[in-house]
């Protein structure tokens, strides 16, 4: 992969804590965009890209100090499917970090503003909920083979830190560990999982293990999970791994893929973060159906510790 970008992003990590923002596609459909396409929120990469610059802003505006690229769901298969030929996807893939550093230019407040570009899991692809199951049937090398291209353009957009969410599997967290290994390219690692279990039903502390020795990955984690479950898993990946943590739950609330919508009751509070900060977490946010109330209230809790107990959460 091409040079990293400079290591200002895990400088900012070790004085932490950074708040992330919320569910793009939550903001994107408050806005009321129609997500229902196979691309999801990636579609607006190409169709209204100023949409996915506003979703940024809104969280910046929020309290965020990270924004997540809308590239989750990107890939140049599903760009296929749609027509959108190779060098095209590429582009639209490097305009996903482009429009989210616009969004931070376009910030007063002399904070600094970070940007994460998505890689999510090969799972969003299908469309199909396979990301909250795991296991696709593919070898770790054709997982890192269908990763490859997509983090190399990625990467060569410059963003701050890689975000490799929602990761439900252990073969595909070792698939983009070994694309990552000797890259000198920042990155956190998120799994998505149930209770004390990937997606998969892999053991979690397994399932961490295998960033400890990794040094492109600064912090490793959990997202897309009930709030319960971040919950437990913090303290967990912290002492395994050694690093700091990220969490971002999503509202507590369930995704039926039949169905493509949300179902249940939210249990997303801010007050969690207190618990998340003590337990070694440093990047902590939302994820679906986690909106920019969420996170101002996530941020506005995050200012409060920082001045009660600046030892503790810096």
């Amino acid at each position: 992969m091409p040079a990293a970008p400079p290591p200002d992003f895990a400088a900012a990590l070790a004085a932490g804590p950074l708040v992330l923002d919320g569910g793009m596609s939550n903001q994107l459909a408050a806005a009321g965009h129609d997500l229902s396409d196979e691309l999801w929120s990636a579609r607006l990469l190409a169709d209204d890209p100023q949409a996915v610059v506003a979703a940024h802003r809104a969280y910046f505006q929020a309290g965020a100090d990270v924004a997540i690229t809308a590239s989750y769901q990107a890939s140049f298969e599903g760009f296929a499917r749609r027509g959108v030929g190779h060098a095209q996807a590429a582009r639209l893939l490097a305009s996903s970090v482009e429009l989210a550093r616009e969004a931070a230019r376009s910030e007063p407040g002399g904070r600094r503003r970070w940007v994460a570009a998505s890689v999510g899991p090969y799972g969003a692809v299908l469309a199909d909920g396979s990301e909250y199951r795991g296991r696709y049937g593919l070898s770790v090398a054709e997982l890192a083979a269908f990763h490859r291209p997509r983090l190399e353009v990625l990467v060569a957009a410059r963003p701050d830190v890689l975000a490799l969410e929602t990761v439900p599997d252990v073969d595909e967290a070792r698939a983009l560990l070994g694309l990552l290994r000797g890259s000198e390219v920042p990155a956190w690692l998120s799994y998505s999982v149930v209770g004390d279990r990937t997606r998969a039903g892999q053991p979690l502390a397994e399932a961490f293990a295998l960033a400890a020795e990794v040094d492109e990955v600064l912090a490793v984690g959990v997202n897309c999970c009930t709030p319960q479950d971040a919950d437990r898993a913090v303290a967990l990946a912290a002492g395994v791994t050694g690093k700091p943590v990220v969490v971002y739950p999503n509202s507590g609330e369930e995704w039926d893929a039949g169905r493509r919508g949300w179902r249940g009751e939210p249990t997303f509070r801010s007050a969690r973060v207190g618990g998340w900060l003590a337990d070694g977490a440093r990047l902590v946010g939302g994820c679906c159906r986690v909106g920019t109330d969420g996170i101002a209230a996530l941020a506005a809790e995050v200012t409060v510790l920082r001045v009660q107990e600046p030892g503790a959460v810096g």
